[in-house]
């Protein structure tokens, strides 16, 4: 492995764990807010996903990481559901909750938490790489 490759293992784990730390915060605010109400003449909570996209490498084909290109919005329409203690209720007594998947949204957790955990170990690899490296020679 050449130092411009070990060197390039930091870069491209370091825009996953980038990627994977945007997607956390993505599904914690999703889950923060999955029981937000709203009156029915408002938005719901709109669900944040991360969309991301491999980043081109050079000449050799190989990839060169993965960068956050933006965050969708899920639906702001929610569902209509039956409140009517809550203050605010429409004339029918219907409040907006966000349509939020809790079985999606943990799923997503333990997908980006996982790739944070794998980014994160193979840069504890290459660190180790590195330093024995660094010591080739020293001892002669």
């Amino acid at each position: 492995m050449t130092a411009d490759n070990l060197f390039s293992v930091f870069a491209v784990s370091g825009s996953g764990l980038d990627a994977y730390t945007t997607w956390l915060n993505a599904v914690s605010d999703n889950v923060a807010n999955a029981n937000d109400v709203s009156p029915t003449s408002g938005p719901a909570f709109q669900a944040r996903y991360v969309v991301a996209q491999a980043v081109n490498g050079g000449p050799d084909g190989a990839g060169a990481g993965v960068a956050v290109t933006g965050i969708a919005l899920g639906s702001a329409a929610g569902v209509e559901v039956s409140d009517p203690s809550s203050p605010l209720a429409d004339a029918n007594g219907l409040v907006r909750e966000p349509a939020v998947d809790m079985g999606e949204q943990m799923s997503n957790m333990m997908m980006a938490q996982r790739g944070y955990e794998m980014n994160l170990a193979v840069i504890g690899k290459a660190e180790a790489a590195y330093q024995a490296a660094l010591t080739i020679g020293q001892n002669a």
